[in-house]
């Protein structure tokens, strides 16, 4: 089957850096071994510039659709899906939103969506193209959203792929379980329609039929989730008992899901034939491991990453907790990331009058080498509790991390953000707006290592109608 993808939400072009085996900026010359015949990248906020599209322009180049036009930088929304090109996998990454659906239709065909919830642009795409196969990537918390309805909107997402006729595996996946640089959950969904050769071969390595008792099924299911499945053979778990696997049925209308369906989803699951199968697995993972300082710059390091002394510390580096209980900081010692990294007690008033004290724990001022980096966000750099600040392994002086590291903490190639192509000009990217890329981005290792599984996919797929 030939290799060809189309990237929705493409960022900076981290599944095309993984399935492609980009590493350094030389490797952007080589030919590409999956084509990308079409890509979506729009950023509502961005009002001048769309720094991620016109880097991934920079350097991949554009794609036109089947119109002749150039509508890789328009809103998702208002793309005609029918002009996307064919494409037998469609990969993206798209935030957690809100999947309710105010509807009584019997199934989720023809649904529309509420307006600016992005599930729907990859749901029309589907139902437009019917690609053999999906590869989609979320935050973890989208098998536990809303809080207040658990498990509904991952439900409406599984749902919709069955009323496509596609099978779903899931797995949340640390990439530091598997000795990336990054402590990084994001939950995978892969996606296959059961009409393909691979859906056949998974059954039947299996022993699964639909008309089998749940029991039988279970154990089959079992087998994909720990042994057989798209995620077991990429990322491998722990045995786990048949008995621990929770069975349950979607609820065929999409309405009815949206209004009342709630499901405790563990971190490892199938929904084959409209039935959901999930388990709680452990990473089975015993090879090296790749740590912040692997990655860090080794040489001179521009005088903008320091941080000077006065914001480091406002009294003795050995404190690492205030108490305001009666009385606020000075705000200069608020400024401070000893002040910003350290436990806090805080009188505080809620709306109605009531005062309570607010504390938060202390957390490592410093990030260590040995360990892999920390979850990025895309405020890394600012001024907040969650942004990185090392030792500087020169000079000893301590600093924020510096674009290009984190670049390789998401596993891209070194300054692969660092340049725009801005009508027809190269213009470089701003620090903050490279940070924000790279805390918005995926671990591109993991699609790498997913890559090498649909290869293998890929290459057998249709050799079944070939052998005849």
């Amino acid at each position: 089957m030939e290799k060809t993808v189309c990237e929705l939400f493409a960022g900076v072009g981290g599944f095309r850096c993984g399935l492609n085996h980009i590493k350094t900026l030389e490797d952007l010359k080589k030919p590409e071994e999956w084509e990308t015949v079409w890509f979506n990248q729009w950023e509502p906020a961005e009002k001048k510039t769309q720094y991620a599209h016109d880097c991934y322009v920079h350097q991949f180049g554009t794609r036109m659709d089947l119109s002749g036009n150039d509508t890789t930088n328009v809103d998702i929304e208002e793309v005609n899906k029918e002009t996307i090109p064919d494409f037998n996998l469609l990969v993206g990454g798209f935030p957690c939103q809100d999947y309710s659906v105010a509807s009584s239709l019997a199934t989720s065909k023809g649904l529309e969506g509420k307006k600016g919830v992005l599930w729907w642009s990859i749901r029309d795409t589907i139902e437009a193209k019917e690609p053999p196969f999906v590869l989609l990537e979320n935050v973890d918390r989208l098998l536990k959203s809303p809080a207040k309805q658990r498990g509904r909107d991952f439900g409406i997402i599984l749902a919709c792929l069955r009323d496509q006729g596609y099978t779903a595996e899931w797995r949340v996946i640390n990439a530091a379980d598997y000795g990336y640089q990054q402590r990084r959950r994001r939950t995978f969904i892969f996606a296959y329609r059961n009409d393909t050769d691979y859906s056949s071969s998974v059954q039947e390595r299996v022993d699964y039929a639909r008309k089998d008792s749940i029991e039988k099924r279970r154990v089959s299911m079992g087998k994909v989730l720990l042994a057989e499945g798209f995620f077991a053979k990429t990322f491998p778990v722990y045995e786990v008992a048949d008995d621990k696997i929770m069975i349950e049925e979607l609820p065929e209308g999409i309405g009815e899901l949206s209004d009342r369906f709630s499901f405790g989803f563990e971190n490892t699951g199938i929904m084959k034939d409209g039935v959901i199968y999930t388990l709680k697995t452990a990473p089975k993972y015993d090879g090296p491991q790749i740590t912040l300082g692997d990655i860090m710059e080794t040489g001179d390091v521009d005088e903008k990453y320091f941080i000077p002394e006065e914001r480091l510390y406002y009294t003795d580096p050995s404190i690492t907790r205030s108490d305001e209980t009666r009385g606020k900081l000075p705000k200069e010692q608020r400024k401070t990331w000893q002040y910003l990294k350290g436990g806090k007690k805080l009188a505080r008033r809620s709306s109605n009058g009531h005062e309570y004290i607010f504390s938060e724990g202390a957390i490592e001022m410093l990030d260590s080498y040995d360990k892999p980096a920390r979850t990025m966000l895309t405020s890394e750099g600012s001024f907040s509790r969650t942004t990185h600040i090392v030792r500087d392994k020169k000079t000893g002086r301590i600093r924020l991390l510096t674009a290009a590291e984190t670049e390789r903490i998401q596993g891209f190639p070194t300054d692969h953000t660092k340049y725009c192509l801005v009508n027809g000009e190269e213009v470089e990217m701003p620090v903050n707006k490279r940070r924000f890329m790279m805390g918005n981005a995926l671990v591109v290792n993991l699609v790498e290592d997913m890559g090498g599984t649909l290869d293998k996919i890929f290459d057998n797929e249709g050799k079944a109608d070939t052998d005849h």
